[in-house]
């Protein structure tokens, strides 16, 4: 089919033929040219437009009058194609829209595109579109933060139905595709009874890896801290919300009860329910990413606490279970295989050297194996099915020594490890991938510090890493999203830090990345999930 049009008018409002008739090309010295790729209709239309400046589209012509105003760079058109397909959006045709934009670089419909059906993803994945979804698609989908579903089971749901479509051709990148649906986050019950008798699970290594996977994570809560994969962080629609939780501690020895909560991706503070009593020094462990345990601690009085709390972020409470055999101030307090353990501490008179567990099953604390020294102040964790009890103060200066024990549950006994390369006391501690980190602290020889190791328990080895900004005694510590956040502490006698340091153990690289709502020293602080519905502002 021919079409007659001035030169001049087709240069006016095409770059395409401008450039065509500019050039040397033989098709600007010819009376005919040949237009490959583009329907005669649409061709039509877009002359219409270039003489009248009007054009008229319809669900039929719209994608052809897209693909040639694309072509011939006749941009108004294409932008006025690209709204209509978004006032016609729905949950059948999102999916197409998607891939029909990015192949023709409409980059502002292809993000409303794919926003429509991240938000819409319960009816999307229902949809006829979805079934032919090519996998690369399918991942960005389902691997997104911001993918709209009221229980992470709906996604399991979706990606099942998507391989059962073509079982045989899709059997190879389904693995790929489990990997972007947080398991962690399913119901155990929804693990064993749906995702386990998918027959390409059971029949597939990496996908049984990863239901092992999601199966320790509901078995072994408390060691949940050292999962730092994105398949157990709530997405950003979630109810649930991934914060850091601080408890008391002192600011300027005001002893506080606040209860605050930290997102570290809006750098925003909120309000929990504070505790029933203001306490400092105390220990605090998270139990999974599900509840929290206080223990001991010591009053603004000054005198030492035996009592333990359980904090429920569902119901936003604070209870009281069993107290420890003896009171406990500036104990060590660590979650280890389901167990609470209290270390060392003062017991308003004297250093304390015993030990002791509490089994949550039931509600009872009973003594282990006594520490081979006295200790107040020293950092403890559980890692690796081993409770390690790092630095502490000996003496009545609360001078730090740099000592390492080790503590096997199954033959209640310990060993000495290698010593830190400083002693401390009042460090940080934490366990992060195979290692264990220790920050901050007091020594008589190097006051307060900045310095951070790290524990290589495979070699029995500490090595230094970058030191923090600010030298911090007593600061808090949470790892989140395979990153460490160290809170307050103190770097004198007098000054208290407000201030947040992030450490990346991939660059070994700190940042200053936030302030706490007031400066504070003995703080507890853990990661948890907790409901948005319960965070209010300050």
């Amino acid at each position: 089919m021919k079409f007659l049009a001035h030169r001049n008018v087709l240069s006016s409002f095409s770059p395409y033929f401008k450039a065509m008739f500019l050039s040397r090309l033989s098709e600007s010295r010819q009376n005919i040219v040949p237009l490959m790729g583009i329907e005669p209709e649409m061709v039509g239309l877009l002359l219409d437009y270039a003489y009248t400046g009007t054009v008229t589209i319809t669900r039929g012509n719209v994608q052809a009058l897209l693909s040639a105003s694309n072509l011939l760079q006749v941009l108004p058109v294409k932008d006025a194609a690209c709204h209509f397909l978004e006032r016609h959006m729905d949950s059948s045709n999102c999916l197409g829209i998607y891939s029909f934009a990015e192949m023709h670089s409409c980059l502002d419909l292809q993000t409303k595109a794919k926003l429509y059906a991240l938000m819409n993803f319960t009816e999307v994945f229902h949809q006829e579109e979805f079934l032919s979804l090519p996998v690369a698609k399918l991942i960005e989908l389902t691997s997104s933060d911001h993918l709209q579903v009221e229980k992470e089971e709906e996604v399991f749901q979706a990606v099942a139905r998507w391989y059962q479509h073509k079982p045989e051709g899709r059997k190879q990148d389904f693995p790929k595709v489990l990997e972007t649906v947080r398991l962690q986050l399913m119901s155990p019950y929804f693990l064993l009874d749906v995702v386990a008798k998918l027959p390409v699970v059971s029949q597939t290594e990496e996908c049984m890896r990863l239901l092992e996977e999601a199966k320790l994570y509901h078995l072994l809560p408390d060691r949940r801290h050292r999962i730092c994969s994105t398949r157990s962080k709530p997405r950003l629609t979630s109810d649930l919300f991934e914060v850091i939780v601080t408890v008391g501690g002192e600011d300027d020895k005001v002893v506080l009860r606040a209860v605050e909560c930290y997102c570290p991706v809006t750098m925003t503070w909120k309000s929990l329910a504070p505790l029933p009593f203001a306490i400092s020094k105390h220990g605090l462990v998270a139990s999974g990413k599900n509840s929290l345990y206080l223990a001991g601690g010591e009053f603004p009085d000054g005198g030492p606490s035996k009592a333990v709390w359980r904090y429920d972020p569902v119901l936003n409470f604070w209870h009281e279970v069993e107290s420890m055999s003896v009171p406990r101030s500036e104990l060590g307090l660590a979650m280890l295989d389901g167990y609470l353990y209290a270390v060392g501490g003062w017991e308003g008179n004297y250093r304390l050297g015993n030990a002791e567990r509490y089994d949550p099953t039931s509600n009872t604390w009973s003594p282990i194996e006594p520490l081979k020294i006295a200790l107040t102040s020293s950092a403890v964790i559980g890692h690796e099915g081993m409770l390690y009890v790092t630095g502490g103060a000996v003496l009545e200066d609360g001078d730090g020594i740099e000592s390492v024990q080790r503590y096997d549950p199954l033959t209640n006994s310990w060993t000495e490890m290698a010593p830190m390369k400083i002693p401390r006391s009042g460090a940080a501690i934490c366990s992060l991938d195979s290692y264990i980190y220790v920050c901050g602290g007091w020594h008589a020889s190097t006051e307060n510090t900045n310095r951070v190791e790290r524990f290589d328990v495979k070699n029995n080895k500490w090595e230094f890493r970058s030191p923090m900004f600010e030298k911090r005694y007593r600061p808090g510590i949470s790892v989140m999203d395979g990153r460490i956040y160290v809170l307050g502490g103190e770097e004198g006698w007098d000054k208290y830090h407000d201030s947040i340091e992030c450490y990346d153990p991939v660059t070994d690289t700190w940042e200053l990345c936030g302030e706490m709502p007031t400066s504070r020293s003995w703080l507890g602080c853990v990661p948890l999930q907790v409901r948005k519905s319960l965070c209010r502002d300050n």
